[in-house]
């Protein structure tokens, strides 16, 4: 005598609905995700080229000199900082004031 323990089904689902059919959901999903990747990617890399292409310094046409700073606002700032410098040495040396509170 032989005794089966399982029972083998042929079919174990019933009809299923589009609307409970969660792995068909899940698989969507994944693919969307994975498509959405794919195009960020692409997109990255789309705007890296175009940003490569671009020159760091516009060419200038002919032997025409780069824009430089003006000499007299070199000097300008030149001598705001020696001020700074003059005022903050000066409030170094100066003694400080004590001042009593009981009085």
């Amino acid at each position: 005598m032989k005794i089966k323990f399982f029972k083998r089904e042929k079919n174990f689902s019933k009809k299923e609905s589009l609307w409970l059919n969660i792995n068909l959901y899940w698989e969507l999903a994944v693919c969307f995700m994975f498509v959405m990747t794919a195009l960020a990617v692409f997109f990255g890399y789309y705007l890296f080229m175009q940003i490569n292409k671009e020159p760091v310094m516009p060419l200038n046409s002919g032997g025409e000199q780069v824009e430089t700073v003006k000499k007299e606002r070199i000097e300008k700032t030149l001598e705001y900082f020696s001020l700074q410098k003059q005022k903050s040495d000066q409030i170094l040396n100066s003694p400080s004031s004590v001042i009593d509170p009981s009085l």
